[in-house]
């Protein structure tokens, strides 16, 4: 058995975010039931381009393995009646909503608690429940310009400058996810359930980690660093050598030692105005110039050759192409194949999170579910028969009778505020 095999997990989630994080706990064996609302189309991550047709994406695909859909329109009095009967068996309510929607929705362990006492409520909202933004919708860029991110990204002097990846909904997934595992081991312990009020705001703010001690404590002011060096540890940055870019780190006095003895500059070593890690932070302007000529007179494999042998943390700056190829990428089985009936096979990545001994095989993975695949599957697993099914449809738990958008055409797909399937009830937070 996988570790999570026995938790079950109702999940109103869409686009990155919280789709993310659950899918770390559905790959450690989770059950994710991933409830999509009929009238908005469900995710509005199975429309994101370039490569969307119908009710699928590849974007979508990224981050939904291994779970179970069912249509659900829990604003309807029939909807919220099988809802209820979810929450009955399961360990927790996950969602990725704006701060305000929770509470409309009647999602908080305080609106569930009556049907199941142990219930944990994970709420990853924009904002969180509390403060004055807490009703504003949370995408990631925002979040990188309001947490000070942009400001300290890209070339001094340059325009600020987001990360390249979404780190703010990644990292938001991932600490719900943690968040989510600790509220249901306390309500297996204690037979009480609780909120988990977690916010991408609060992700971002809290990876500002020692600059915003720093700050905080000594009144440090970040700034924008020439090639990504690090604030204060010199050299550890990118440097450009005949034929492309590297990175190279001295994080202790030995590599940069090891250094100067490959770059044949001993000397360096030797300079007192080199010796320590303080005095080359305060001469870094007269010491990176001369290490950036040095680079330059040889091609990146000429370099990464003995600054391996040496053990010099280094390597080379990948395009996207050669990460996914790196051979340590294929050793350690990052990259998985599905097959869907759209795509192909869908190569896709699997999650690094990892219990058990090393090598050992993480289990099999399933594609991203088509819209309500699984709705029959999960009612019966509730007991209902078809007669009951019958009626609930009737009464519009599951949408219209005839509510398809199995031939939506590609130029109905989009992302953020541009999609065009009918609005959602709700925003997103990414």
């Amino acid at each position: 058995m996988r570790p999570l095999e026995d938790v079950r997990i109702v999940s109103l989630e869409q686009y990155g975010a919280g789709p993310f994080g659950s899918m770390h706990l559905a790959d450690l064996g989770a059950e994710v039931i991933k409830i999509e609302d009929p009238g908005s189309g469900g995710d509005v991550g199975r429309y994101v381009p370039p490569y969307a047709g119908g009710e699928d994406s590849l974007f979508f695909e990224s981050f939904n393995k291994n779970k179970s859909s069912m249509v659900l329109d829990i604003r309807t009095a029939a909807g919220r009646e099988v809802f209820h009967d979810l929450v009955r068996s399961a360990d927790a309510v996950y969602s990725n909503l704006r701060g305000d929607v929770p509470a409309k929705l009647g999602i908080r362990y305080a609106d569930l608690a009556e049907i199941n006492p142990r219930i944990v409520c994970c709420s990853l909202t924009g904002f969180g429940m509390t403060g004055p933004r807490s009703d504003e919708p949370g995408y990631d860029y925002v979040l990188q310009a309001l947490a000070g991110w942009m400001s300290v990204t890209g070339e001094p002097g340059g325009a600020p400058q987001k990360a390249g990846l979404s780190l703010v909904d990644y990292s938001g997934g991932f600490v719900a996810a943690i968040a989510l595992l600790a509220g249901i081991h306390q309500a297996r312990r204690d037979g009480v359930g609780t909120d988990c009020d977690l916010s991408l705001y609060d992700t971002a703010v809290s990876l500002l980690t020692y600059p915003a001690t720093w700050h905080l404590t000594e009144g440090y002011q970040p700034t924008r660093t020439h090639h990504s060096a690090h604030p204060s540890l010199v050299p550890f940055q990118a440097f450009e050598a005949s034929d492309g870019w590297l990175v190279v780190g001295c994080a202790k006095e030995k590599f940069w030692h090891r250094l100067t003895e490959v770059m044949d500059r001993p000397d360096l070593a030797a300079d007192p105005r080199f010796a320590t890690f303080a005095d080359r932070d305060r001469n870094r302007d007269a010491l990176v110039p001369l290490l950036e000529d040095l680079f330059r007179t040889r091609t990146v494999d000429e370099w990464l050759d003995p600054l391996y042998a040496a053990r010099i943390p280094c390597a080379p700056i990948h395009e996207v192409a050669g990460a996914l190829d790196d051979p340590h990428t294929l050793a350690r089985a990052l990259v998985v194949e599905t097959e869907h009936p759209r795509f192909g096979t869908v190569r896709s990545l699997r999650s690094p999170v990892r219990v058990g001994p090393p090598g050992a095989d993480v289990g099999p993975v399933r594609r991203g579910p088509d819209m309500g695949s699984d709705t029959d599957a999960v009612l019966t697993g509730l007991g209902y028969d078809a007669g009951r099914v019958a009626s609930l449809r009737a009464a519009g738990a599951f949408g219209a009778p005839e509510e398809s958008l199995a031939d939506v055409p590609l130029s109905r797909a989009g992302s953020g505020a541009a999609i065009t399937v009918p609005e959602a009830p709700s925003a997103p937070t990414r």
